[in-house]
Formats: structure tokens, C-alpha cells, sequence
């Protein structure tokens, strides 16, 4: 094998955080359009215009969210399954939410009638909006601890319950989670559309960016001083196979920042995330609506970055048994695993990539109230 295993499992801890990241910068600005959608059109021409402007790719950026999946299966098991019984009724919500999204776009236009569009618009919205808060909702979760643990025969115990999910700091995570996607499908409606339509997304970029910038900022404070951290104080060798159980953690308010201090250059990624969410209100301001969406994407990215790089080692910290939460130590699939899985990522995330890239260029430029008229039977 090329790496030993220690090494396998901080370079599964980076995949799973590009496809994290491919998923919000690709898919996230689908729901971004798909959320704004009943505010942004107001007609059904205008809100044609906003649909087909993701319509040809909305598909294939879903992708990024099944692969995601399938990584979070293969590469950490233990992960997988103590978060489908954890979160099992906001997943479910989830998967509703997202069951809205390729019948409103097939069966929207199929009927000129306005009730029916106006119905799918609606369902839109909804598929827009619910995934993103839900996976908001579990990320503020995640860094508060949840309520499980593992016995001695490794049985797993969940204890809580899906209101619990939702408590103030969960909502709060949620609520960023919704404006940094809404921030980001706004720019990108500012550079796929014109006239009207390209106003008003402007104004929904910079008020949606301004939100950001003060949940974002919220939420740090809360973390550094309101919310119990997690710091492994003893495990075995990270280069070996162990269960949860044998290592020993520990609850301390402020223990998520123990790697910036550990770390300080890791201090530029919040930094970054600030920098780019203002950028979008310059840029926007300005009308340069692709260098807008470039610093939204950065401002995405870097808050996923600012909050994985904080828990890491830690995926799913337990707030019941702090001792059975799971790290990238030790909620791994075995080394043999890693490696064969690590030569598929290798080959085909960059084909992936290289596709993805094809596609976007192919179907490059505006999308124009003419466009649609001229098309009725063949666009969304």
C-alpha cells in the first residue's frame, strides 16, 4: 500500500471535505436560485428564465451530494450509521425536500395554468430552502455533541430526539447555512441573467451576504465562549485499528479552537470566509457579477472550511459519552479499504471535475426572457 494508515486517514477526512465542498459550491447554488425563485420572478416568463438557468446542470451537481454519501459509507462507516439513526427524521425531511426538485422542473411548464405553475414554484422554493437548513441544522449539531454512545459490545445508543435538533444554536448554524446558499445562487443569477431579474438578485446577493457576515460571526462567539468543544486527551496510535472506546475525551468550553492556536496559519480560513462574503457586496456593487460569484464561492468554502478544521479529528462528537464520539482515528473503514477506495477517488474525481467543467462551458452565457419565448416546448 502506498500510505501507512495514519496517513489514509487524514488524506479520507480531505476527500470527504472536497466533495462537502464541491456539493455546496455546485449544488448549493441550485438551491440558492431554487429558494429565491416565488421572490426573485414575477411572471411566469421571469420565473422560467430564473428555473432555466440552472435547468441544464442541476442534475449533475447533485451528483457531488450522492458521491459525498457514498465516500461517508465507505470511508466511515460507523459515521454513517450512527448518523442515519441520529438524524434519521431530518434526513428523511431532507430526502421529501429534494423529491420536490425534478418533478417541479419536469411537470411545472407541462400545463398553462397559473395555479398549477404557481404550485410548482412554491415546491421549489421548498426544495430549495429545506435541504440546506437541515444539513445546517445537523452541522450545529454536530459541534455541539450528539446524544449516543457505544457500549462495551459496541451497540450503539441514541438518546435524543429530532426536536432537540432543533435548539438555538442549531437554528442559528441552520439559518447561515440558508443565507450563504441564497448569497450564492444570487450571484450566480446576477451573472446568468439580465434586466430585471439581475437587479433584483443583486439586491438579494448583498443583503443575503450582509446576513452571512453577521450569523458567521455570531456563531464564532458562541462557539469560543457559549458552547462545549471536544479535545481527545489519550488514544492508542493513530496508525493503528481501534474502537471509539479506548480513547478518553474530554468537554471544554473553547475547545474548538485548539487548532487555530495549535495551527495559527488555519486562522486565515475564517479570515478568507469574511473577506469573501464582503466581496460579494464590492463586486456586486460594482456589476462585476462573475467576480461576485468567484468570492461567494470563497466565502462558502471557507466557512465549511473554518468549521471542519475546527473539530478535526472529531466528525460526530457525543455529548452523552464524550469518550464514544467519533474521530477520523478511529470511525474508519480498514487500511486495505482505504487504499483500494483512495485509487478510485484518484482516477475519477478529476474526470469528474474535467466533465463538470465541460458542461458549464457548454452551456455558458445568459438566459434571457427572449430565449425562453423562443423556446417554449424545449426549456423548463
Amino acid at each position: 500500500m502506498l500510505f501507512d494508515y495514519e496517513t489514509y486517514k487524514i488524506i479520507w477526512w480531505c476527500f470527504v471535505g472536497v466533495l462537502l465542498i464541491g456539493f455546496a459550491l455546485t449544488d448549493g447554488f441550485d438551491f440558492g436560485v431554487g429558494m429565491s425563485l416565488p421572490f426573485l420572478g414575477r411572471s411566469d416568463t421571469e420565473r422560467r428564465v430564473i428555473i432555466n438557468t440552472i435547468g441544464a446542470t442541476w442534475e449533475g451537481n447533485q451528483t457531488w451530494f450522492i458521491a459525498a454519501g457514498g465516500c461517508l459509507f465507505a470511508a466511515w462507516p460507523l459515521v454513517y450509521a450512527a448518523a442515519f439513526s441520529g438524524f434519521y427524521i431530518a434526513l428523511m425531511l431532507c430526502l421529501f425536500a429534494l423529491f420536490f426538485r425534478p418533478v417541479g422542473f419536469d411537470y411545472r411548464s407541462k400545463i398553462a395554468d397559473p395555479r398549477w405553475r404557481g404550485t410548482w414554484d412554491w415546491c421549489l422554493f421548498v426544495g430549495g430552502l429545506v435541504p440546506p437548513l437541515i444539513f445546517g441544522v445537523a452541522f450545529g449539531n454536530l459541534l455541539q455533541g450528539v446524544p449516543f454512545r457505544y457500549d462495551d459490545t459496541m451497540r450503539l445508543t441514541y438518546s435524543g430526539n429530532f426536536l432537540g435538533l432543533l435548539n438555538p444554536f442549531g437554528l442559528l448554524a441552520g439559518m447561515l447555512s440558508v443565507t450563504m446558499l441564497l448569497m450564492h445562487g444570487a450571484t450566480y443569477l446576477g451573472q446568468k441573467t439580465e434586466g430585471v431579474i439581475a437587479a433584483r438578485a443583486r439586491k438579494a446577493a448583498v443583503g443575503a451576504a450582509a446576513l452571512t457576515t453577521v450569523l458567521f460571526a455570531g456563531a464564532g462567539v458562541w462557539i469560543a465562549l457559549g458552547i462545549e468543544g471536544f479535545r481527545i486527551t489519550a488514544m492508542p496510535e493513530a496508525n493503528s485499528a481501534f474502537m471509539p472506546n479506548a480513547k478518553t475525551v474530554v468537554a471544554a468550553t473553547g475547545a474548538w479552537l485548539d487548532n487555530y492556536a495549535r495551527w495559527p496559519l488555519m486562522q486565515a480560513l475564517p479570515v478568507a470566509a469574511f473577506v469573501g462574503a464582503g466581496m460579494v457586496i464590492v463586486f456586486t456593487a460594482r456589476r462585476m457579477a462573475l467576480a461576485a460569484f468567484l468570492a461567494s464561492g470563497l466565502a462558502v468554502a471557507s466557512i465549511i472550511l473554518t468549521a471542519g478544521a475546527a473539530m478535526f479529528p472529531f466528525i460526530m462528537p457525543s455529548s452523552l459519552a464524550p469518550g464514544s464520539s467519533l474521530t477520523a482515528w478511529d470511525a474508519v473503514a480498514s487500511h486495505k479499504s482505504l487504499a483500494v477506495m483512495f485509487w478510485v477517488v484518484v482516477i475519477m474525481l478529476p474526470i469528474v471535475v474535467a466533465y463538470t467543467g465541460w458542461v458549464y462551458r457548454v452551456v455558458r452565457g445568459k438566459v434571457t426572457e427572449a430565449h425562453i419565448l423562443e423556446n417554449q416546448h424545449t426549456t423548463y
